[in-house]
């Protein structure tokens, strides 16, 4: 693993060595591996890495389609026929002040309130007496509501939380709680006993926000998502040092043994985490990669001795692991 991370932010490298891996034939095996190997694989690693995907935060209950996407959307479901939160991300909405209440409305119910399940909690609980890190695709803060410790967190694809400049020359994010709650409040959002935002008994709320409402930085440009989709995403400062964090916390451990534990991770951006994390298994004997994932748990046949992987609902096989 040491070629990894000749770099202070060796994260890139990490992309590099697996893209060199999966640029050969790679051949998939499906391991039928049990929940005891998996505890006993976390019992006797000196160091936890975790690589989690979406699938983690839908098994927390963030799912974006279906009775809470109707619950909060059914107004811009009706009129725009938008069938998912995702595909409302990327629709050519009539003006700003529709495509902000929608943002704002995204922004909160899968940033500011804790997932329905209590899935990262309970993975908390097993790393928590571990020496462990968290590199993820997910933007959605879940994993500091469960306490996991922030200087052990690289978010690669940006935060929910952040806007950045429409002018590329601003290379900075910009904290958006306070805009999220006014403009929340300013589509007839009303909060609960618990101070969660809901909709109000009369049911009327608006699919606009006012235009002094419309989000701006402090040049003066328009805001935008921080969340990687082009060139233009954001990597401030803040995001450096999660990334030279993180491969100091590899090189660290680079000879140890590992447990790489992959979470939820789909095909979209398995550059990012899968495959380096069967590049790192593969170059550290003393390592192992597990994966959970509810529809296809795998791993390359040259690892396979070295690999856990288990199909299933990750609250499900977390909650039974905590028990074994």
């Amino acid at each position: 693993m040491k070629r990894f991370y000749r770099e202070p932010e060796g994260y890139e490298a990490t992309i590099g060595q697996a893209l060199q891996l999966v640029r050969k034939p790679v051949q998939l095996c499906h391991p039928k591996s049990t929940v005891k190997e998996l505890a006993a694989a976390l019992k006797k690693a000196d160091a936890v890495i975790i690589r989690a995907g979406s699938g983690l935060s839908t098994s927390a209950g963030f799912t974006y389609s279906g009775p809470r996407f109707h619950k909060y959307f059914s107004d811009f479901a009706q009129s725009f026929d938008i069938p998912d939160m995702y595909s409302g991300g990327f629709y050519p909405f009539p003006d700003d002040e529709t495509r902000w209440a929608w943002w704002a409305r995204h922004i909160y119910f899968n940033r500011y309130v804790t997932a329905p399940r209590p899935v990262y909690e309970q993975l908390y609980d097993l790393v928590k007496d571990k020496e462990y890190f968290v590199i993820t695709t997910n933007v959605d803060h879940q994993f500091q509501k469960a306490r996991f410790d922030k200087k052990s967190l690289f978010y690669t694809q940006g935060d929910y939380g952040l806007f950045q400049s429409e002018n590329p020359a601003m290379q900075e994010t910009f904290d958006n709680e306070d805009w999220v709650m006014k403009a929340m409040e300013a589509q007839g959002f009303v909060k609960n006993a618990d101070g969660i935002f809901e909709i109000p008994a009369h049911g009327q709320i608006s699919m606009k926000i006012p235009s002094s409402l419309i989000p701006h930085t402090p040049d003066g440009a328009r805001a935008v998502m921080n969340l990687r989709s082009d060139n233009t995403f954001v990597e401030d400062a803040g995001w450096h040092a999660a990334a030279r964090r993180y491969a100091e916390f590899l090189q660290r451990y680079k000879d140890k043994k590992v447990l790489f534990l992959e979470l939820g991770v789909g095909g979209n951006t398995p550059v990012i985490i899968k495959y380096p994390f069967w590049a790192m298994t593969a170059e550290n004997p003393e390592a192992t990669y597990a994966c959970i994932n509810y529809d296809d748990a795998v791993c390359p046949r040259q690892i396979e001795g070295r690999s856990i992987c288990i199909q299933g609902d990750i609250g499900q096989v977390l909650q039974e692991l905590g028990r074994v």
